[in-house]
């Protein structure tokens, strides 16, 4: 299996060095791999300060592991020379959560279109550069006639993001990594972003990170899912699966946490975890076990492996045990249907 971009065993620690109490842990030994003969959309979600965006930052370069690897295509960012890093940051594009700072608003729209395009040397001639942000407007349903010539403020959010959207299909990526891209856009608008992204997937073969709090969006354009807690992956796999049939406490947890259309059902009630026993301060086990309905005096006292729960996931809960282990670095069988013998989801609306 040859994987485009992966993740080995990556621990990011912010403040103190390793030996310091201060020091605050965001990712705690993640491992995630993005296969590249079979582009797919993973998302990876979690509440806020699960790790989500230090994940991000960590697979785009903009900043580095405190300890583990991050490699695209097989060769550490850090040993990258100045060429294959350029190279690196055209084939892996980011979309921002936030559609209104990334302009500048002396600037019209056209700016953040045209220097990617001259920065990446893409264009022999004006007419070309032209006729290929034409063309990537278009693809994410934007009218270049509607677009193009004004200001960031005359356009709507959903708008802007698009253009985002757009901006990264120019430089024909290899991969997108979208970091909460509709959390700051009206719900109306919502579904046009996230199918021009599935779009790109399907039509283009760009493989996709999707990065969200939403676990129904996640649901609508994922193929499969990684569900961070306070660093360490809770569960991963197909994202039907894990949706429907959540097996970690804490994605259960989630998943009862979603809203229901029905006005029978309280929805402040929902999700109500009393947890059945307590972890003095310092304790070394599962991150999960002061909220866990089901924990163990062995989950107070030992970090629980990653084990195979099906053909299609991974659960990181001693309730498995009696399920193999499987290794962290492997995740990406996991995160690959076909090698896990799974089919790819489509629960795409």
């Amino acid at each position: 299996m040859a994987n485009l971009l992966e993740l080995k065993n990556v621990t990011k620690l912010f403040g103190g060095g390793l030996l310091q109490g201060s020091s605050t842990l965001a990712l705690d030994h993640v491992s995630i791999a993005i296969n590249a003969e079979r582009p797919q959309i993973t998302a990876i979600a979690g509440e806020s300060g699960s790790g989500k965006t230090t994940l991000a930052r960590v697979l785009l370069g903009v900043i580095d592991p405190t300890e583990g690897d991050v490699l695209y295509q097989g060769r550490p960012l850090k040993e990258m020379s100045k060429r294959d890093r350029r190279e690196f940051r055209r084939e892996v594009q980011p979309i921002f959560q936030d559609p209104f700072g990334v302009y500048n608003p002396f600037y019209k729209v056209d700016h953040v279109l045209e220097v990617p395009v001259r920065k990446f040397n893409l264009a022999s001639t004006r007419q070309d550069a032209r006729r290929m942000i034409v063309e990537a407007l278009e693809m994410v349903g934007l009218r270049p006639a509607d677009t193009l010539g004004r200001f960031p403020h005359q356009l709507s959010g959903g708008q802007r993001q698009r253009i985002m959207v757009a901006r990264a299909l120019v430089l024909k990526p290899r991969i997108i990594l979208a970091d909460e891209p509709v959390s700051m856009v009206d719900a109306s608008l919502r579904a046009t972003i996230l199918d021009s992204i599935q779009k790109l997937n399907r039509e283009l073969g760009i493989a996709v990170i999707y990065i969200t709090h939403d676990l129904t969006t996640a649901y609508q354009i994922a193929d499969n899912i990684m569900i961070l807690y306070r660093g360490s992956v809770a569960e991963a796999g197909d994202v039907d699966h894990v949706i429907k049939q959540p097996k970690h406490p804490y994605t259960q947890l989630l998943v009862e946490s979603i809203p229901q259309p029905d006005p029978d059902i309280r929805w402040v009630e929902s999700g109500t975890v009393q947890a059945s026993m307590s972890v003095a301060p310092g304790a070394r086990g599962c991150k999960f076990v002061d909220r866990c309905p089901f924990a163990m005096p062995m989950c107070a006292e030992q970090v629980p492996p990653l084990y195979r729960v099906d053909t299609s996931r991974a659960a990181s809960c001693f309730l498995y045990r009696e399920h193999p282990e499987h290794e962290m670095e492997r995740i990406g069988e996991i995160l690959t249907p076909e090698l896990a013998g799974a089919g790819t989801a489509s629960n795409a609306t």
